[in-house]
């Protein structure tokens, strides 16, 4: 039989986490569970985009037609790694609308 304190930790590993407050989305918002889990995203200023796509601070570029690329909802740069760590596959690109 598993404690309440057992259950409650596997449950809380299992959500996706938020994303900070900012001026868009004071109240944050919920990184989707695809693209994370629990500490694989983190707002990044160091994105570049580039004719051939988004050059992360990895180096990595992901393609703007690449299905990892998705909205950002505070207008900020949201990269999402495996294990969140910077030198990490990119698992989710959240970008701002691009300005004209």
């Amino acid at each position: 039989m598993l404690s309440a304190g057992l259950v409650f930790a596997a449950v809380q590993a299992s959500r996706a986490h938020d994303a900070l407050p900012t001026a868009a989305q004071p109240n944050g918002w919920k990184y989707p569970f695809a693209c994370c889990s629990n500490f694989d995203c983190r707002a990044v200023d160091a994105v570049k985009e580039r004719p051939e796509g988004y050059v992360v601070p990895s180096g990595e570029i992901v393609p703007m037609t690449d299905k990892r690329v998705r909205h950002s909802p505070d207008g900020l740069f949201h990269w999402c790694t495996v294990a969140g760590k910077d030198d990490g596959k990119t698992i989710c690109l959240f970008v701002p609308p691009r300005s004209f």
